[in-house]
C-alpha cells in the first residue's frame, strides 16, 4: 500500500515533462538544426583562410566569435542544469519501481547489460582502426600544425592536468571503488564528477523507497519540481539550437578549413562506420528480443535520434526518451524511469567507440604500434572512462585525454580532433541515446517478469 500513492502519480508527473520537447518537435526543430549546420558549414569554409578566404583572417576570426556566441550559451546552459536533471531523474525512477524487490531485479541486471554492450563496442571499434588504419593517411606536416593550445578544458567543470604523472592518476581497484560514494555531494556537484552524482543519487533514490509514503511524498514533490525547472530550462536551451549549431560549425569549419577536413576524412569516416555498425547491432538485438522490426524501431524513435542529433546531449532528451519508450513502445514506466537516467550517464558506447577509434588513430598517426597487452588496456579504460563520462556536449574530446596517457601517445594530438569533434559528437550521441532505448527494450521484454511486474505496481 505505502508504495502504490508514488506510482499512481509518477505517470502524470514523468510524461508532463515532455510537453515542451513536444512542442519543439512540433515545430520541426531538427529540421532547423539541419538548415543550421549546411548554412554554417558553408559560411565557415566562405571565410576561413584555409577556404575561400573572401574576408581577412582578422575579419573571419571576428565574424566567427560572433556567430558562435549561441552556441556557448547552448553549452552553458545544458551544463548549469544538468546535475539537477540527472539527480532528480534517477531518484524518481527508483522511487517509482514501486518494491524493492523489482527494483534489485533491475539492478543486478543492467550494469552487466551495459558492461556487455560497451565492451562489444570498444572491440568492434579496435577492428575497424586495425583494419582501415585511418592515422596512415595523415600527414606529420598536419601533425605540426596543431598546438596544445587547442586542447580545451575539461567540459564539466573539471580542470584537466595533463602534465601529471601517470602512476598518479590510475588509483588501485579498492581505492577507485571507494572514490565512488562522494564523501561530499556538494563537492561532487561542483566539480562535476558526474558518476559520484549518480551513485548519491541511487543511494537517495533507494533510501527513499524505503521509507514510508507519507514521509517519502514531499520530497517526491520537491524532486518533481525541480525536474520540471530543469526541463524547463532545457527548453529554452533548445530553442536556440538551430543557432548554435550554425555558430558553433561556422567557427569549426572557418579555422580547420577545407584540406583538413578532407584529410581528417579516413579518421571521421572509420568513426562514422563503427557507429553505424553499433547502431545495426542494437537493431538486430531488438529485434531478436523485442521482436520490433528494425524499420519500425527507427520510425517509433525517429524524433528522438534526431533531437538528440541535434542537442548532443543524452541527458538533455532523457524526458523525450522516457516518453518514447513508454508510449510507443510499450515499456513499463518502472523500467524506463530507471533505466533511462542511469543510461544518460554510463551507458555510452557511442562514445566508447568513438574514444578506442580516436586513440588508436592518434597512436597510427604518431607511429606507434600498440602491443596485445596495450591494446588489452586501451579497452579496460576506455570502457571505465566512458562510464564515467558526463552526458553533455564536447565532454569526449576531454575524457580522451584521460585515456591516451595510459598507452603513450601525446596528448597533444588531441589538437588534431578538435576541428571534426562536433558532427562526430553529435552521431555519437545519437547512438548513445538509441543505446538507452534499446536497453529498455531488452531488460523489459527478456530479463523481467512483467506480469510480475504490473502487479506490484498496482
Amino acid at each position: 500500500m505505502k508504495k502504490r500513492y508514488l506510482n499512481r502519480s509518477a505517470i502524470s508527473d514523468i510524461l508532463a515533462l515532455t510537453e515542451s520537447l513536444g512542442l519543439l518537435l512540433k515545430t520541426r526543430l531538427w529540421l532547423q538544426i539541419l538548415v543550421g549546420m549546411i548554412t554554417g558549414i558553408g559560411l565557415g569554409l566562405l571565410i576561413s583562410p584555409r577556404g575561400m578566404a573572401v574576408v581577412s583572417n582578422h575579419t573571419a576570426e571576428l565574424i566567427a566569435g560572433w556567430v558562435a556566441l549561441p552556441g556557448y550559451v547552448f553549452l552553458a546552459l545544458i551544463q548549469m542544469i544538468m546535475v539537477a536533471l540527472i539527480f532528480s531523474s534517477i531518484v524518481l525512477g527508483i522511487a517509482s519501481c514501486g518494491t524493492g524487490e523489482q527494483l534489485r531485479r533491475l539492478g543486478i541486471r543492467i550494469v552487466p547489460y551495459f558492461l556487455l554492450t560497451t565492451t562489444i563496442a570498444v572491440g568492434l571499434g579496435i577492428v575497424l582502426t586495425e583494419w582501415f588504419k585511418p592515422g596512415a593517411y595523415i600527414s606529420q606536416v598536419m601533425v605540426g600544425d596543431f598546438s596544445m593550445e587547442a586542447v580545451p578544458q575539461a567540459a564539466d567543470g573539471v580542470s584537466l592536468n595533463l602534465q601529471e604523472n601517470p602512476v598518479d592518476r590510475h588509483l588501485s581497484l579498492p581505492r577507485s571503488l571507494v572514490n565512488l560514494i562522494p564523501a561530499n555531494p556538494l563537492r561532487s556537484a561542483l566539480d562535476g564528477s558526474m558518476l559520484q552524482i549518480v551513485v548519491f543519487s541511487i543511494f537517495f533514490g533507494v533510501a527513499l523507497l524505503s521509507i514510508q509514503s507519507t514521509r517519502a511524498r514531499p520530497f517526491w514533490d520537491i524532486a518533481i519540481s525541480l525536474q520540471e525547472v530543469a526541463m524547463k530550462i532545457v527548453s529554452w536551451a533548445m530553442m536556440i539550437a538551430p543557432l548554435a549549431v550554425f555558430g558553433l560549425l561556422t567557427e569549426i569549419t572557418a579555422k580547420l578549413g577545407f584540406d583538413a577536413i578532407v584529410g581528417m576524412g579516413g579518421y571521421v569516416g572509420t568513426v562514422m562506420l563503427g557507429l553505424l555498425c553499433l547502431l545495426l547491432f542494437y537493431l538486430a538485438l531488438v529485434y531478436a528480443i523485442a521482436r520490433i522490426p528494425p524499420l519500425a524501431l527507427l520510425s517509433h524513435i525517429r524524433e528522438l535520434q534526431l533531437l538528440a542529433f541535434s542537442t548532443s546531449s543524452s541527458a538533455a532528451v532523457m524526458p523525450l526518451s522516457i516518453e518514447t519508450a513508454t508510449k510507443r513502445l510499450g515499456v513499463t514506466e518502472s523500467t524506463a524511469n530507471f533505466v533511462i537516467p542511469i543510461g544518460a550517464t554510463i551507458n555510452m558506447d557511442g562514445t566508447a567507440i568513438y574514444q578506442v577509434i580516436a586513440a588508436v588513430f592518434l597512436a597510427q598517426v604518431y607511429g606507434i604500434d600498440l602491443s596485445v597487452p596495450a591494446l588489452l588496456l586501451l579497452s579496460a579504460t576506455t570502457i571505465g572512462a566512458s562510464i564515467g563520462a558526463p552526458s553533455t556536449p564536447g565532454v569526449g574530446i576531454v575524457v580522451l585525454a584521460t585515456i591516451l596517457g595510459g598507452i603513450g601517445v601525446p596528448v597533444s594530438g588531441i589538437a588534431l580532433l578538435i576541428g571534426v569533434d562536433r558532427i562526430l559528437d553529435m552521431s555519437r550521441t545519437l547512438v548513445n541515446v538509441t543505446g538507452d532505448i534499446t536497453a529498455c527494450l531488452v531488460l523489459d521484454r527478456l530479463l523481467l517478469n512483467k506480469h510480475e511486474i504490473n502487479h506490484n505496481s498496482k
